[in-house]
């Protein structure tokens, strides 16, 4: 049975999801230019869900959840196993990963205190995303063949480092932002209504 066409950015994100498995494998066992094929496709399927959605509006509530899972389980992997082949910083990694935990857990407690949140990608949490993709597959791209330079992978690192940090900040001021005119919101209504 057809997918129907309204679908097909939540089929690609899914695909990025199954892309991973296969991506680790192909790191852990030193296959770098099968990873970088496999990295490339899941960049480019990046870029294709989103545009198709925004496009001929086949926006929904399941690809704004399954779209942004999958490039973060993704760089999660790619960065774990990299890092656990000495390929990455360890505590580049962790600090990659960190951020993703503290967003989700922060999402929940803001949903569970105040309201359902709908978290929408921030410009520079896209940049993050985009210099992360770039970084791994220079860093794997440089196993495979020696190239890009050392200074252009160390400055790519450098620039994953201060977009994780910066997003990280936006995506806390953000939140406790919306936080605060949620309570405003709410006191005032309570306010409003007549005594009993």
């Amino acid at each position: 049975m057809p997918v129907p066409l309204q679908h097909l950015p939540n089929l690609i994100s899914a695909v990025r999801i199954l892309l991973i498995a296969p991506i680790v494998g192909a790191l852990a066992h030193a296959q770098f230019l099968a990873a970088l094929v496999l990295i490339g496709a899941a960049a480019v399927s990046d870029g294709a869900d989103g545009f198709l959605a925004r496009r001929f509006g086949w926006q929904t509530r399941l690809g704004a959840l399954l779209d942004p899972a999958a490039d973060k389980l993704l760089l999660a992997a790619v960065f774990l196993t990299l890092a656990l082949r000495g390929g990455v910083p360890v505590w580049l990694a962790c600090l990659v990963i960190g951020r993703d935990v503290l967003l989700v857990l922060g999402a929940w407690a803001y949903r569970t205190r105040y309201e359902p949140l709908e978290i929408r990608p921030s410009p520079v949490s896209r940049l993050n995303t985009l210099c992360q993709l770039g970084f791994v597959m220079c860093v794997v791209s440089r196993s495979q063949f020696g190239l890009p330079a050392a200074w252009l992978v160390t400055a790519l690192g450098a620039t994953v480092f201060s977009t994780v940090l910066i997003s990280a900040l936006d995506y806390g001021i953000s939140g406790a932002r919306r936080a605060r005119t949620f309570a405003a919101g709410t006191r005032a209504r309570r306010g409003l209504r007549p005594s009993t």
